[in-house]
């Protein structure tokens, strides 16, 4: 049966969501058969897939690219496409014009914004305008040359305040559920139990609804920094190098073609 954002959020007082990232339809189509909730199409291809050190450059037709590649696989999953670098504090007409090509052509059923409480009224005028949203808060990876890198969020006392006004604000404003990234995982949990929508981890513990890891992380296939809270569920990295080494040798022994 298909999921949509109607059941993925009732998933919330069943069990835990599974979410994971695709950007290609192979890719996807394994996920999909796996069984997960909801296949996220990340602006992270910008690091995973295209050499980006960063999400930043990541562009609308990039996107639209990816998405519609993992609409391909027709996925039983919730399909989301992320809104790209500071499209979201755009004037509204470009955004719901970027968000509609994302249902439109490419082929998604919801997409994915990063901001908390500020943000808030955009989500709104989106969802009246037919698009849903998965909310995001916590660590923004959008914002990484504000930051000046990655860290945790939620150990002070305003940290902690801010995480869950951004929260409640994004439900609120109508989010189907809200994904919380690298935040204190005590905190992660006490907002899980104030939301009525799911709230998805990633970095932010086991007391969350859901979780959700980029594909390459989980399956092995990041030749650079692997978060530390990634487990590692196949060292694909590794066995595709060693078939094209094992594939350049036969070629080279005049072993293949035999």
């Amino acid at each position: 049966m298909k999921i949509t954002t109607k059941s993925l959020s009732a998933l919330k007082t069943e069990r835990p969501i599974v979410a994971v990232t695709a950007y290609d339809t192979p890719t996807a189509q394994y996920a999909d058969a796996a069984g997960v909730d909801l296949i996220l199409v990340g602006d992270s291809v910008g690091t995973t897939q295209l050499g980006f050190e960063t999400t930043v450059p990541v562009t609308v037709d990039m996107m639209l690219h990816h998405t519609a590649a993992v609409a391909r696989a027709r996925p039983k999953a919730l399909l989301v496409a992320d809104v790209p670098f500071t499209l979201a504090h755009d004037d509204f007409s470009s955004l719901l014009h970027a968000c509609r090509r994302l249902l439109q052509e490419a082929g998604a059923q919801a997409v994915k914004i990063e901001g908390g409480a500020a943000l808030a009224p955009t989500v709104v005028r989106l969802i009246n305008a037919g698009i849903p949203v998965l909310g995001h808060f916590g660590l923004l990876p959008q914002n990484v040359h504000q930051l000046g890198g990655y860290r945790k969020f939620g150990r002070s006392e305003a940290e902690k305040s801010a995480l869950v006004e951004d929260a409640l604000a994004l439900e609120k404003a109508g989010c189907f559920a809200v994904l919380c990234e690298m935040i204190d995982g005590t905190v992660a949990g006490a907002i899980a139990g104030e939301l009525k929508v799911p709230l998805i981890g990633i970095g932010s513990g086991p007391h969350c609804d859901g979780q959700i890891l980029v594909c390459n992380d989980l399956l092995g296939l990041n030749a650079g920094y692997v978060p530390s809270f990634v487990k590692q569920y196949a060292n694909l990295g590794a066995a595709t190098q060693k078939a094209f080494a094992d594939y350049a040798a036969d070629v080279r022994n005049r072993k293949f073609p035999s």
